[in-house]
């Protein structure tokens, strides 16, 4: 696209692509992006568009995943962290030029070798797009005397009083429960798209499973919950989407990083911990085979250009 050259009714700016924009930029110049498509200008730290129209964006926010329960010598098999919040979006409208703080929940640590409030998981962070959408972090598990926490999906139960936590409707499931009899498999963690599995005398509840999404360009399953542990049997696994295995006479497995997975549940051999839970991720596509916004790692496929962000930084549209 040619820049405008004159006439009897105005003037045109000169014309640059976003890859030969002026080296060494003065506040206030002016120039039509080709690129874009737009007109833009230096505000003196960065190229700003102006009187853009807004686009629409869809999002996944997946918070950071709980951290599974951990045990003191001799105790029972415990609660698996639940996983993180999976906030699914589509047609949010941005404005040109705006910038939105993404924020990515960091998972919940596994709970220390005790009995005491220190043994239960700890809750994952939130993730979220300001003013756009928020995903709640996973509850953490259950250590027996205490109850597993609430979050975008519930921690898992233990033996005794340690009930499962519940979800948050739109984001995850409640925890499972775990058993009240011997060989004590704790519950597994609640997951994006399914309810934890129930600890048996045999068994560790398994982790929900995930929610698969393809806004990476690729299917991609987020949000498992982590894993219940056991005593003396078989050790829950984690649920598809990253969540961490249960332990059997042994520590909690730790969930994947950036899938807001929850962290496994342990299993008594002596003072063992439980995993900790994953990282979350933010991801933003819109329509378009040329960049309108900043931020995150990009790419382009499939006629979406996608802005996958794995730490906290900030998206201009």
């Amino acid at each position: 696209m040619a820049a405008y050259v004159g006439g009897s009714t105005g003037f045109g700016p000169p014309a640059w692509t976003t890859a030969t924009r002026p080296g060494s930029p003065v506040l206030g110049q002016l120039g039509w992006n080709t690129t874009l498509a737009q007109l833009e200008a230096y505000n003196g730290v960065s190229w700003q568009t102006l009187a853009s129209t807004a686009y629409s964006i869809d999002s996944l926010v997946v918070a950071g995943g709980g951290g599974g329960a951990g045990i003191s010598a001799g105790d029972v098999g415990v609660g698996g962290g639940g996983a993180g919040g999976v906030l699914v979006g589509s047609a949010a409208s941005v404005s040109p030029g705006t910038s939105y703080t993404v924020t990515i929940g960091a998972g919940g640590s596994g709970g220390a070798g005790s009995l005491s409030i220190t043994g239960k998981g700890t809750s994952g962070s939130n993730s979220l797009i300001t003013s756009i959408a928020t995903a709640i972090g996973g509850g953490g598990g259950s250590n027996r005397y205490f109850s597993a926490d609430s979050g975008g999906s519930g921690g898992g139960g233990s033996f005794g009083t340690g009930l499962p936590g519940s979800g948050t409707s739109g984001q995850g499931f409640a925890g499972g429960t775990g058993t009240a009899t011997a060989s004590y498999g704790g519950g597994g963690g609640g997951g994006g798209s399914a309810v934890g599995g129930t600890g048996t005398t045999s068994v560790g509840g398994n982790g929900g499973a995930g929610t698969s999404n393809a806004y990476s360009g690729a299917s991609v399953n987020y949000g498992g919950g982590g894993g219940g542990g056991i005593v003396s049997g078989t050790a829950g696994t984690g649920g598809a989407g990253g969540g961490g295995n249960g332990g059997n006479l042994t520590a909690g497995s730790a969930a994947s990083v950036n899938t807001g997975g929850g962290g496994g549940g342990a299993g008594s051999s002596g003072a063992q911990v439980g995993g900790a839970g994953g990282s979350g991720i933010v991801i933003i596509r819109y329509t378009g085979t040329v960049a309108r916004g900043t931020g995150g790692t990009i790419t382009i496929t499939g006629g979406y250009v996608i802005h996958t962000f794995t730490t906290s930084s900030t998206f201009v549209a």
